[in-house]
């Protein structure tokens, strides 16, 4: 038998019997110790709900990342008045959800406009006038904006992701997501008129 009484009781982690407004007072103040307790409190909640919304256990934790960066870098924004912490989180994780779930719209409408881009390359070796369509394409893709070309240009004839495009253009992930959305888009309306044709 031990000696001592609370040998066979669960430790508790450092910071777990701070309140939420202390808490919430740490992180305003840049203390790491205090994002961590938040961290183990409400990461559990965080990702129920972002996999529930998103069906993807990846995506949630992803998901769950970004609001924590976002609690840590907008904790200053935190205003006790309005609401609990937890509540707090809940708002920022809803608008979280709803990026993922227009970003995995806009890889949807990207990922088709490519297809399209694809099959009229490989069109080219089964029909002489694919050549034209060919031509078409490079012609409104040199009348994109500069950006929008480029990012283009690194997709599709250098087959690079969009994390290698930021990486080598030196752009933020978002700026690269941004001009590859729009771009597609200007393409794909220029390019309709000759394909109803």
């Amino acid at each position: 038998m031990s000696a001592d009484p609370t040998a066979d009781q669960p430790t508790a982690e450092p910071g777990d019997a701070v309140t939420d407004t202390d808490l919430a007072r740490g992180i305003v103040d840049g203390d790491e110790a205090s994002l961590a307790t938040a961290y183990r409190r409400w990461a559990p909640l965080v990702q129920s709900l972002a996999r529930r919304s998103l069906g993807d256990a990846r995506e949630a934790e992803d998901v769950t990342q970004q609001v924590f960066l976002a609690v840590w870098r907008g904790a200053r924004g935190y205003r006790p008045e309005r609401g609990t912490v937890a509540g707090w989180l809940v708002g920022i994780t809803r608008r979280k959800i709803a990026d993922a779930l227009s970003a995995r719209t806009r890889r949807g409408e990207l990922v088709g406009a490519a297809g399209a881009l694809l099959v009229l390359a490989d069109d080219t070796r089964t029909r002489p006038e694919a050549t034209l369509d060919r031509v078409l394409v490079r012609h409104e893709l040199a009348k994109l904006p500069t950006p929008q070309r480029r990012v283009l240009h690194l997709a599709f004839y250098e087959d690079l992701t969009q994390t290698q495009i930021a990486q080598r253009t030196g752009w933020p992930l978002g700026t690269v997501k941004s001009h590859s959305r729009r771009g597609m888009h200007q393409l794909r309306d220029c390019l309709r008129p000759a394909v109803e044709v």
